[in-house]
């Protein structure tokens, strides 16, 4: 017999008990003889039984199965997130299944949609955006459902996330020190995020500081390392001598696309980026960054989202972290 084709039938009939004798064994319940017990293991073990999921969950309508969406799981913002996850999972007992979005809105629906049919007991979407039809979605689903490092605006979905706009207006006020013309480097300012919580710190600190706002010296990019590199050029050119960047993998690029055409950093432009990840210290100089608890943002939020499945109360929608700064060499 292949193992994928065992069964708990095929257990209880060589092991010469009834399928709930089997059950209880499965499920660790000391309701069941030691000599019975050791029979039903050994069969298990002879036969390479796995209990399966799917089955299970159809019994109990739990899977103890949670969906992880996340657009990029190469960025290592996402990968740290995705640690506090797992461990919080595995700690209660829930295996995940991480499913990649590659930030796309139609496939993140596609996605979404295939972990609910898969009857997971709960969801964790990481995202750089809540578009409108995967907020259409999950006001369709019961299943509960946690954003980590994304906001609602309309503040149904529970979160967990850092005070964007107190971040970002500190870094800024932190680089005005230095420079009258700074720079954001942002992803899409549909993102709730970007164009509604950092782009509000970046202008408080900059009236704060008596500069300018400037629409000339916001920047729209993809979270890519090629797309900082490229937009090294354009920030150069807006006269900007300093810049705040939403993304690590962003901010590399732009350092080494300005550091190639031979601007110093630090002493002619300074960067400070957002979330911290690893990749701060591998630049040279390394890069000063808000420091974001990336673990503890994942493993809130799964713990968040074991409350909801469980039915417990939870206190407000969203969960502010704290968050804090680290300067390194890309800042003055």
């Amino acid at each position: 017999m292949e193992s994928e084709t065992i069964t708990i039938y095929d257990v209880a009939r060589e092991a010469g008990v009834s399928m709930a004798t089997v059950s209880r064994v499965v499920n660790g319940n000391q309701n069941v003889k030691e000599t019975t017990r050791r029979k039903v293991l050994d069969v298990i073990e002879r036969l390479d039984y796995r209990p399966n999921a799917v089955a299970r969950g159809l019994a109990s309508k739990k899977t103890t199965t949670v969906g992880v969406v996340i657009p990029d799981i190469a960025n290592s913002y996402f990968a740290s997130l995705a640690r506090g996850i797992d461990d919080i999972a595995t700690m209660y007992k829930y295996n995940i299944v991480i499913a990649n979005s590659d930030g796309d809105d139609g496939k993140e629906i596609n996605v979404v949609n295939t972990l609910l049919a898969k009857q997971v007991d709960g969801l964790v979407f990481l995202a750089h955006n809540l578009s409108d039809k995967i907020r259409a979605e999950f006001s369709r689903t019961r299943t509960p459902i946690v954003l980590a490092g994304a906001v609602d605006p309309e503040d149904q979905i529970p979160s967990v996330n850092i005070d964007y706009t107190v971040a970002t207006k500190e870094v800024t006020l932190e680089l005005a020190k230095n420079n009258q013309k700074i720079a954001l480097v942002a992803g899409p300012m549909v993102n709730a995020i970007n164009g509604k919580e950092r782009l509000l710190g970046y202008q408080e600190a900059l009236a704060e500081s008596g500069l300018t706002f400037s629409e000339g010296l916001v920047f729209e990019t993809t979270y890519s390392y090629p797309a900082g590199l490229k937009l090294a050029e354009r920030v150069k050119a807006s006269g900007a001598t300093a810049a705040v960047v939403t993304d690590d993998e962003v901010a590399v690029g732009l350092l080494n696309g300005l550091v190639n055409s031979g601007v110093k950093v630090p002493e002619e432009f300074e960067i400070i980026t957002a979330n911290n990840s690893v990749i701060t210290e591998f630049t040279r100089p390394t890069l000063s960054s808000i420091e974001q608890p990336l673990y503890d943002l994942g493993a809130v939020s799964m713990r968040l989202l074991t409350k909801m499945m469980n039915k417990e109360e939870v206190e407000g929608k969203r969960v502010i972290l704290p968050h804090g700064f680290v300067k390194r060499g890309s800042s003055k």
